[in-house]
């Protein structure tokens, strides 16, 4: 009895991990490539924060990663200049325009996100001047009609429209999809891809992406004041968050609303 009892939860167990549905990501990436969560693990001693199945937390630690060593590309094709601020390359086109630099990228992935998770109705991004772009006005709801909306966002919007359209957020509540942003002419913005913790002691730390000037590819940054090269920055900083091309003030940190 007890054996046949272990057999059908066992058969549950593997029902229940069927039923949960894979992260979509409509745009074209080689297969069977690692995951943001399987190439960077959580420091020692560290577990990843919980993130409900279908969350924008959930969905941004699926996102697929270019191989092992990959450099980061502008949009030209050509390797960046620098090559020592990242562990890691988002396997996601960055177009052949030089469109989608920073703020671009944050609002590119958000708007895949809501795009894969069904809700199109909720892709809309404000321009400079803070009009609404909506995706729900273009006549074609298909994904290519997605990306030419987007290229049209990224002409028009950056980090001065995105940063008031997000609401602040204390740094001690610092959550996955969070960004830091410095609105401006220029400005910079880089979003918060992953968090892990420390059970034992409520320590948290976190990841950040960007693209950067000229358009480049999405990559996971180095935290410069790791002497060993690690990704994981430190949620409880105190003052500037340093990263290796640029130091965002106080205050910097922003949430969707």
């Amino acid at each position: 009895m007890r054996a046949l009892l272990l057999f059908l939860a066992g058969l549950c167990q593997l029902a229940s991990t069927a039923a949960v549905a894979a992260p979509v990501y409509a745009w074209k990436y080689a297969p069977g490539g690692e995951t943001l969560a399987q190439r960077i693990a959580p420091p020692p001693g560290f577990t990843r924060t919980p993130a409900a199945e279908g969350s924008w937390a959930a969905w941004l630690r699926g996102l697929p990663m270019k191989s092992a060593n990959a450099p980061v590309l502008i949009f030209t094709g050509a390797a960046k200049w620098r090559q020592d601020v990242h562990v890691a390359v988002v396997d996601i086109d960055v177009g052949k325009r030089d469109l989608q630099q920073c703020a671009d990228a944050i609002m590119r992935l958000r708007g895949e996100w809501l795009f894969a998770s069904g809700h199109k109705a909720d892709i809309r991004f404000n321009d400079t001047e803070g009009k609404r772009l909506s995706f729900a006005a273009r006549r074609d709801a298909g994904y290519a009609s997605f990306r030419k909306y987007m290229d049209y966002v990224f002409a028009y919007a950056g980090t001065y429209s995105l940063e008031r359209e997000l609401k602040p957020v204390p740094a001690g509540g610092i959550a996955v999809g969070d960004v830091f942003i410095k609105g401006g002419f220029p400005g910079h913005a880089v979003l918060v891809a992953d968090m892990a913790e420390d059970t034992a002691t409520g320590e948290k730390r976190f990841l950040l992406v960007q693209s950067y000037m000229p358009a480049q590819e999405m990559h996971v940054l180095k935290n410069p004041a790791a002497g060993d090269g690690s990704p994981w920055y430190p949620a409880a900083f105190v003052g500037e968050l340093k990263t290796p091309e640029w130091t965002f003030a106080p205050g910097a940190l922003r949430r969707w609303p």
